[in-house]
């Protein structure tokens, strides 16, 4: 039986264009005002059981949020129906139902009697508030004078303390300390435990995937994926990756194409422009650089794991006796993560003709590094380290992860738990 359901639920706003900036515009122009109609939500159906913890996951402006604010009666559907059985708590927005002047205190008791709690109950479960928050210090003080944080926390002890039927929360774990989300989590996963609802926006896939039974993928005002938490994840960063392959690609290309060869009057061989993070003497000039697949297919943003190619095509302005190709890749914040090249790798090009073309691929099996946004830098040298020509991070490509790793590099890993019993 269904505790949630929304059937063919829309949702739409609109957006002003021009506001009038006094009574007298308002007035001459009376509703003359100029808008557009931005459709949050468009026939939405789905329905969820008693008992079931359900992942929203989708991109900023997705319409997640906005679905949660229907759930909990803050908006109103333009069309469709949603029925709910049972008592609701939410955590939508930071401090939302308390009153900055009141004391943390003060803010308890009205929160939690907004949340249907009486002056008696919410008596018997104070103290247990006030320690879950960890704020025992100031809550008698104004919740002005609080942090984001410390709002945060009050709000969720309350939120959780008064058990409900069905929990809804937006994304507002993001705030606090670690040990504090983690006390959340635990929380959370012990109200699971005892049968309540819970439905959980959050941006933090991996989270996401611990706590829930079933993930829907909300985009572009409809729903794209519902089920099992890792096969929709991965639909989901399937997607992110392919968008954000398409973005890298054409800024690549931006950057390529300020690597031109200027063709010299006739007679003369043909030199390359130098350009910022360009060098060497072009004896041998790098023409092309692309990042692929396994496939050898244009692609420029991965998941942590998957396999990759450089592609680096050259051509050879002199004879050349054992040239030396290499690669390094370095984080946005260019900290050195990796580098080698043909000699290190004892890979042996004895000798290269004048006037020949080729190209030479660098081939990674598995990518393992950290979510994050990466800078290419590739070349061509002679074995003393004379540089041919040099691309210093001129390239860039993204890594997306389910795990929050620290650091540059996924190392390889299992932990081994032994137990030595007296």
């Amino acid at each position: 039986m269904n505790i949630i359901s929304v059937s063919e639920v829309s949702k739409s706003f609109k957006i002003y264009k021009e506001r009038a900036a006094t009574l007298k515009e308002r007035i001459v122009n009376g509703r003359k005002s100029k808008f557009e109609v931005y459709t949050a939500l468009d026939s939405i159906s789905l329905g969820i059981k008693k008992g079931e913890t359900v992942g929203l996951i989708g991109r900023n402006g997705s319409g997640k949020s906005t679905l949660l604010k229907l759930l909990t009666g803050i908006l109103y559907a333009d069309k469709g129906s949603i029925d709910i059985e049972g008592k609701v708590s939410s955590l939508l927005e930071l401090g939302a139902g308390f009153h900055p002047d009141f004391t943390g205190r003060e803010n308890i008791f009205m929160n939690a009697a907004i949340l249907g709690l009486s002056k008696k109950e919410i008596k018997a479960k104070l103290d247990q508030i006030i320690s879950f928050s960890e704020l025992k210090h100031y809550i008698e003080n104004p919740v002005r004078s609080y942090s984001s944080g410390m709002y945060m926390r009050l709000a969720f002890s309350v939120a959780i303390m008064v058990e409900p039927d069905i929990l809804l929360i937006d994304e507002v774990l993001a705030v606090g300390d670690a040990a504090f989300q983690q006390k959340c989590m635990d929380q959370l996963l012990r109200l699971k435990n005892k049968g309540t609802t819970i439905v959980f926006v959050s941006h933090d896939l991996g989270a996401v995937q611990k706590l829930c039974d079933r993930v829907i993928w909300i985009n572009k005002s409809k729903v794209w994926g519902d089920g099992e938490p890792k096969k929709i994840i991965d639909q989901y960063l399937s997607y992110l990756s392919e968008q954000e392959n398409e973005r890298l690609i054409d800024e690549n290309k931006d950057k390529e194409n300020e690597i031109t060869i200027i063709e010299k009057s006739e007679g003369q061989k043909n030199s390359v422009e130098e350009t910022e993070g360009r060098w060497g003497n072009k004896q041998i000039e790098i023409i092309h650089v692309d990042i692929t697949n396994e496939n050898s297919i244009s692609k420029l943003s991965f998941l942590s794991g998957e396999p990759m190619q450089i592609h680096i095509s050259y051509k050879v302005n002199a004879n050349i006796k054992k040239p030396v190709f290499g690669c390094a890749i370095h984080t946005i914040d260019n900290r050195h993560c990796y580098g080698t090249n043909t000699f290190i790798d004892h890979f042996k090009i004895d000798f290269l003709d004048e006037n020949s073309f080729g190209k030479i691929i660098f081939n990674i099996p598995s990518i393992e590094l950290i979510a994050g946004s990466y800078l290419l830098s590739v070349g061509a040298s002679d074995p003393n380290g004379t540089q041919f020509d040099y691309h210093d991070k001129l390239y860039s490509f993204k890594v997306s992860s389910l795990v929050n790793d620290v650091g540059i590099a996924r190392i390889n890993h299992e932990w081994i738990h032994e137990v030595q019993r007296g």
